[in-house]
């Protein structure tokens, strides 16, 4: 048939070929995110299984510089920054990295070429983060308001990566209160109550806590303390629990 029609023929097998390579450029355009605390060790490994008949295996940070290499004669790791803080398990394609630091902050590729000279790549970005300081509630405002108490109170720290939650007693406040500063009201009916200031990158996370009792009388104590921090683990846990 093809010997009728050449032309269109050929136009048809670079047609299949252009999406091939195409299909193919969209699978390696996939990123994975992995987050590691400075100082820490993490674990590189794309989310899926090997592929069999696996000839040769390369890490890369970006295209420009090599960490290691396997294939079934030797196992190699390169001189540079990566070397003796890397190790290659050419089982799982796995990249473990010890003492990370926030420069290794990157993205890394795997390749892996099989025995029928097929390549494959997947992408995995690297996110380094220090763990967050203690935060310290400042009062920056309190005022009787008939008999009621404003309050305004602040939990900045220098991180603009990090994420505020602030809880009352029972539950978080709602979204619309997540900043480094809440604005709120202590009620005259309220025995006392207790504001915890949660600060969170996606690797660790810290607390304070003040508690007030009516009118605007500042309280702390550790067993208060003890309590919100409690509240602060278990609050999002036993919500899950009730949705799932």
């Amino acid at each position: 048939m093809c010997s009728r029609g050449w032309d269109w023929c050929l136009a048809l097998e670079l047609l299949l070929l252009h999406l091939s390579v195409l299909a193919t450029s969209i699978q390696g355009n996939s990123v994975d995110v992995i987050n590691a605390i400075s100082g820490g060790n993490v674990t590189l490994n794309i989310s899926e299984s090997l592929p069999e008949n696996v000839r040769e295996i390369t890490w890369f940070c970006t295209y420009h510089q090599k960490i290691a290499d396997w294939d079934v004669k030797r196992l190699k790791y390169f001189d540079n920054k990566f070397k003796g803080r890397v190790r290659l398990d050419y089982q799982s394609g796995a990249l473990y990295i010890s003492k990370i630091q926030k420069e290794d902050a990157n993205i890394y590729i795997m390749r892996v070429l099989k025995e029928t000279m097929y390549e494959q790549e997947w992408k995995i970005r690297l996110q380094v983060f220090d763990p967050v300081p203690k935060p310290d509630i400042k009062i920056e405002k309190t005022a009787k308001v008939e008999d009621d108490c404003y309050l305004k109170l602040s939990c900045v720290i220098p991180d603009e990566s990090v994420n505020y939650t602030w809880y009352g007693d029972k539950e978080p406040f709602p979204k619309e209160f997540q900043s480094g500063v809440l604005e709120t009201t202590l009620k005259s009916q309220d025995y006392s109550r207790c504001y915890t200031c949660q600060v969170s990158n996606p690797v660790s996370s810290k607390n304070d806590t003040v508690c007030f009792s009516p009118p605007c009388t500042l309280v702390r104590s550790f067993a208060v303390e003890w309590i919100a921090s409690w509240l602060v683990i278990m609050v999002p846990i036993i919500l899950g629990l009730l949705f799932t």
